[in-house]
């Protein structure tokens, strides 16, 4: 099947029962690519040909008729949580991070990063509280390039 358009948003609802959702499943560097080979979690064959430079997102609605959609999901990955308790952690931890040019999302009171084992050992120097989990990204982490 050959996706050119991205239809809708579905992030924010709820299971149709009436309608079979099947899920395209992309890491995050995935979310920003415009042409791409892939299958749904039920073995469609998808190829998706978009225009424009906007990412796609959780939830972007791909396919829909009577029976079924097919939409955009990202993949379970592992990622250190950051929660800085003030302002001097906050400031250390994202000091930190930039020096390693780590790109990072923050959401809420929380840093949050792709797993790496070299950040634990900085963090644990810096004395801010982290955790080590699985999330889902709702969005790609955006690059942004400069000199030295």
């Amino acid at each position: 099947m050959l996706i050119e358009k991205i239809i809708g948003n579905i992030a924010q609802e709820e299971e149709i029962e009436s309608k079979l959702t099947e899920w395209i499943e992309l890491d995050w560097e995935e979310l920003s690519k415009r042409i791409l080979r892939t299958e749904t979690d039920k073995g469609t064959d998808i190829a998706l040909r978009l225009s424009g430079e906007e990412p796609l997102k959780y939830g972007d609605l791909l396919f829909e008729d009577g029976h079924r959609r097919i939409a955009i999901r990202t993949k379970l990955e592992p990622v250190i949580v950051i929660y800085p308790d003030n302002m001097v952690e906050m400031g250390k931890a994202a000091f930190e991070l930039g020096n390693r040019h780590t790109p990072c999302l923050i959401e809420n009171d929380e840093i949050i990063v792709r797993a790496d084992h070299t950040i634990n050992p900085l963090l644990d120097e810096v004395g801010v509280k982290y955790e080590t989990t699985e999330r889902r990204f709702q969005q790609p982490f955006k690059y942004r390039g400069h000199a030295h």
